[in-house]
């Protein structure tokens, strides 16, 4: 039994960072109270403290099933075995369902399946709700989303990726989606064992405008972008893995071989975030920390810039590929091509490219360089959000239709190695999956119709479960327990904010001029001349407004 991975929080970019990492990858944090007075329904601001344990579920965790390396750190938990058909246990001891229908829309990268697929009238019978899925385009989901959210007519059940909380779309939740509080809270959640093993820092990234909106998918805490490297490359050339910064920029300049067609790495970027410690880039709240008694901004931080000048220095010294100057191509098939020989990617792409790669190039080997700090030796890192995939359900919802998402929910949410969670990932034996070596093994149908679907629904803690290829699922996990002991949690950390509509598109052209510096197209300078426009425009004012968010509710940590 080889069930997917959950991945650490992924940010937009990391999600759809590589058609073999999109395949593989999806992921899930804490709270909101208002902060800032509001109208009802627009609530600005986050719950946390003592406002937030009223509405959180109960923890009570998961004994189904124990994992061959347990979780630390932060890290998710792992299986190395495959756990045969026969041996598989059962989570949910009754269909919660009661027959009636709901209407789902979430996101889907790749050909939505037919509403009649085997594997969807599988799931609607084991759990005993009727689902009709309208699945949209991921790539542009936000602007599906934001239609949907604006009109007076949507769907029951609505999934939203912590990425497209943008603009009106945290407004528009709070006003239109139902609390689950009265279901969930405290004690209740044990009608739904699934659901109360779920970490409680997904849960407090649940809390939308001061309520219990939201069902999380969980992830690790620890930051999911990786620097792969081509080890049987390095094992072959004699490579070092670099330590420092310094090394890594006098490698790539020796191991370039341009006429060749081989290039150092890919736009690194994001290692350099890490390399740095860069505040959190993938969620605002996650830019700002207090630090020395002062809230402070990613963006104004001396690592910010000494991030992308480092960045700008592997560009400046023809080490990047072309097609990653250009901003075009996938960075993972110029990795597994050999024409890149370092890239940073989502954790997940590591069994992905992996085992694309078995059948195509025995000797093809990956491995990711542990973080390194800027001078060498250990890096400061900081965590991403423990949540962010959220799935809601309209206010206009019965309190039945409420149920029985929770039950579709508690289902999706079984641990790996019990037969529920074998059919949410994989569907029906024969249709969607054969298996070989004790191992499933997915047919081209089972490729398309189960994609994306039902497990934005419910996800258990988080886990990397690959028994197919034991040893990349221990290099995994054990990547982000090494990475998870040098990483801290920032003054929001598993909040969910929603910032004033007048400053939540401020910041929204820092990733392209960020681009635009690395490439050499625009200065350092110009960098600072933004952030300090930015101040001016509103910056110092949403910094005033998150130092008050944190004196009033305090942290979540």
């Amino acid at each position: 039994m080889t069930p997917k991975a959950a991945p650490s929080a992924p940010s937009r970019r990391s999600f759809l960072a590589s058609t073999a990492v999109v395949a593989a990858a999806v992921g899930g944090g804490l709270p909101l109270l208002s902060a800032c007075g509001s109208q009802a329904g627009n609530k600005e601001g986050a719950t946390s403290g003592k406002a937030a344990q009223k509405l959180l579920p109960a923890y009570v965790a998961s004994s189904v099933v124990t994992p061959d390396i347990p979780a630390k750190n932060g890290s998710a938990a792992g299986f190395t075995t495959a756990i045969a058909t026969a041996d598989l246990k059962t989570s949910v001891a009754k269909k919660l369902g009661s027959g009636g229908k709901l209407t789902v829309m979430a996101p889907l990268w790749g050909t939505p399946p037919d509403n009649g697929n085997a594997y969807y009238q599988a799931m609607n019978k084991a759990i005993g709700v009727d689902v009709t899925w309208q699945n949209q385009d991921g790539n542009t989901y936000d602007e599906k989303l934001g239609a949907v959210l604006a009109s007076s007519d949507i769907p029951d059940v609505v999934v939203v990726p912590g990425w497209n909380l943008n603009g009106k779309i945290p407004g528009a939740i709070n006003a239109k989606f139902a609390d689950l509080g009265p279901y969930l809270s405290g004690d209740k959640v044990k009608d739904y064992p699934n659901l109360a093993a779920v970490p409680t820092d997904a849960w407090q990234r649940a809390i939308f405008g001061g309520q219990l909106r939201a069902i999380p998918q969980p992830a690790s805490y620890v930051n999911n972008i990786a620097p792969f490297y081509r080890k049987d490359i390095f094992d072959k050339k004699g490579y070092q893995v670099p330590t420092t910064p310094d090394e890594l920029l006098s490698w790539a300049k020796d191991a370039t071989a341009a006429k060749s067609k081989v290039w150092a790495c890919d736009d690194l970027k994001w290692t350099a975030w890490n390399i740095f410690g860069v505040l959190g880039n993938s969620d605002k709240a996650l830019w700002w920390n207090l630090q020395n008694g002062k809230m402070v901004n990613r963006v104004e931080t001396d690592e910010y810039l000494e991030a992308l000048e480092w960045t700008r220095k592997l560009y400046a010294a023809g080490v990047v590929h072309p097609d990653a100057v250009a901003v075009q191509g996938d960075a993972s098939t110029r990795f597994t091509a050999g024409q890149t020989l370092v890239y940073n990617g989502d954790l997940s792409g590591w069994y992905g490219l992996t085992a694309e790669q078995h059948t195509k190039n025995a000797d093809f080997e990956m491995g990711a360089f542990d973080i390194f700090g800027p001078t060498g030796g250990d890096p400061k890192l900081w965590a991403v959000q423990p949540a962010n995939i959220f799935t809601f359900i309209s206010k206009r919802a019965s309190k039945q239709q409420i149920k029985d998402l929770l039950a579709i929910a508690d289902f999706c949410a079984s641990p790996y190695g019990t037969s529920e969670h074998m059919l949410t990932q994989y569907g029906v034996e024969g249709t969607d999956y054969t298996m070989k070596n004790n191992l499933p093994v997915r047919t081209e149908k089972g490729t398309n119709d189960v994609n994306g679907a039902f497990d934005y629904t419910g996800d258990p803690a988080p886990f990397i479960a690959y028994p197919d290829l034991p040893d990349i699922t221990r290099q995994m996990v054990e990547w982000q327990q090494r990475m998870g002991a040098f990483t801290k949690k920032s003054s929001f950390y598993g909040l969910t904010v929603t910032e004033p509509n007048r400053w939540t598109n401020l910041a929204d052209d820092f990733e392209q001029l960020e681009d635009d510096v690395v490439r050499g197209r625009k200065k350092i300078s110009d960098m600072q001349s933004a952030v300090s426009d930015w101040k001016k425009k509103g910056g110092d004012d949403l910094r005033d407004w998150y130092k008050k968010l944190l004196d009033d509710n305090g942290t979540a940590n």
